[in-house]
């Protein structure tokens, strides 16, 4: 959430943001603005009927003291009234408050300087590429053809189960499943990263701290009896371990990891594109989340990228790293870099991993704060990552590593899969 100040003392940033955003309603700007003058007049009013009940309040002890029973009388009389217009007033900053709230919260954080103009992915811009394009025969096969050759995933049995996006993972499937999890927190851990074990489902509070309410409220799974969301990713809940927190400065920042299961009804999502593992209504993903100093926030998203980085390049997959563009970025990211993977067999590139900060916008929501050496308390800057996305990765891992033979696991991941091939 933006910070009121923001709107009264740099209007025009505020606007160049939001068009970076493309976002359309410009006019709520002003709006915002508008409602925080009446919001202030009204607090200053407020603010002097309070100081005059005080000072009546002590001319009442002098008067009685004194003996001036008439004139205390005529006091009590004014504060009384006072007080009944402070009680309106007061209704009235609350109804103005809560409406500044309600615009405020439809603003999308507003984008970093370094974010490149554009409406569509295509505009998204490539910083580079590392790895190497896997050189496989005429008889490569998609990773949906491969799943079913070594009896890795049942797309079928899980359309049973549940429905279409929730595959079943079976034998050597399910346990690559399980190395990659414990391989990706491993290796977040030894980077000094705190394991977490969370919620899969979050209350209403922690969907907005996050920022999944109220923009994307149709994108979740919703157990309305509770009023419970489905987790479309670890953030929403390791975030919000934090929410109406104070840290010291010294405990800065702070790191966590988790892994947990993502519900998305990608609601709208069909074709060749959701094939296989594609794009799944639920996923498992390893995250990390760091709570920053807003004068290094950008240090360590920087970190963050190359930590990423180097995860996939031990997994032996030619990746390339995208910094989004306005039009593609989230509703609360300030600057976004996504991770691709190429996948040899599709011949095509699919995301594994975003790597965001959102500035202050999140933790202005949650009341994520920490107190300086002067004993002042300030917002932190809170920071996400995918590390990683499992659905895709394993797609590519069994496309790109394919053989006659057999399936190539990866040397690093070879402690937690217990063996070198899948055949």
């Amino acid at each position: 959430m933006l910070p009121i100040q923001l709107f009264r003392q740099h209007k025009d940033l505020v606007l160049e943001g939001l068009k970076k955003k493309n976002f359309r309603d410009l006019d709520l700007v002003d709006k915002i603005i508008e409602l925080d003058e009446r919001r202030r007049h009204v607090q200053n009013e407020n603010d002097t009927i309070a100081a005059s009940v005080n000072a009546a309040s002590k001319n009442i002890g002098q008067l009685m003291a004194k003996g001036d029973k008439e004139q205390a009388e005529q006091l009590k009389a004014e504060v009384a009234a006072h007080k009944e217009k402070a009680k309106e007033l007061a209704q009235k900053l609350s109804e103005l408050e809560a409406e500044q709230q309600d615009m405020i919260i439809r603003l999308p954080n507003l984008p970093h300087s370094s974010v490149p103009a554009g409406k569509t992915p295509e505009e998204n811009e490539v910083v580079r590429i590392g790895g190497t394009t896997p050189n496989l025969d005429a008889q490569k096969l998609p990773h949906w053809e491969l799943a079913a050759k070594y009896g890795l995933i049942d797309f079928e049995l899980g359309n049973k189960l549940t429905g279409s996006g929730f595959p079943v993972y079976m034998g050597q499937g399910a346990k690559l499943q399980r190395a990659l999890i414990s391989y990706f927190l491993t290796y977040n851990i030894d980077a000094g990263y705190k394991e977490y074990y969370p919620p899969y489902m979050v209350n209403e509070a922690s969907a907005y701290g996050t920022g999944q309410l109220p923009d994307k409220e149709g994108q979740m799974y919703h157990a309305t009896a509770d009023n419970f969301y489905l987790i479309p990713t670890a953030e929403v809940p390791v975030t919000n371990i934090y929410r109406d927190t104070i840290v010291t400065e010294a405990e800065l920042p702070v790191k966590m990891t988790a892994y947990t299961p993502c519900f998305r009804r990608e609601a709208g999502s069909y074709g060749k594109d959701v094939r296989g593992l594609n794009r799944l209504h639920q996923f498992d993903k390893v995250e990390i989340v760091q709570l920053a100093h807003p004068d290094r926030s950008y240090e360590t998203l920087d970190s963050m990228v190359a930590h990423v980085e180097k995860l996939i390049q031990s997994l032996g997959l030619q990746y390339r790293i995208l910094r989004l563009c306005g039009g593609d970025m989230s509703f609360t990211s300030a600057l976004t870099y996504d991770f691709e993977v190429y996948g040899a067999a599709q011949e095509r590139w699919l995301e594994v991993s975003s790597v965001s900060n959102f500035e202050m916008f999140q933790a202005n929501r949650m009341k994520i704060r920490y107190k300086d050496s002067n004993g002042k308390t300030h917002l932190v800057h809170s920071l996400n990552g995918s590390s990683l996305a499992l659905p895709r990765i394993m797609a590519c891992l069994l496309e790109n590593h394919q053989t006659p033979e057999g399936i190539n696991i990866p040397e690093a991941l070879g402690p937690y899969f217990g063996k070198d091939k899948i055949n």
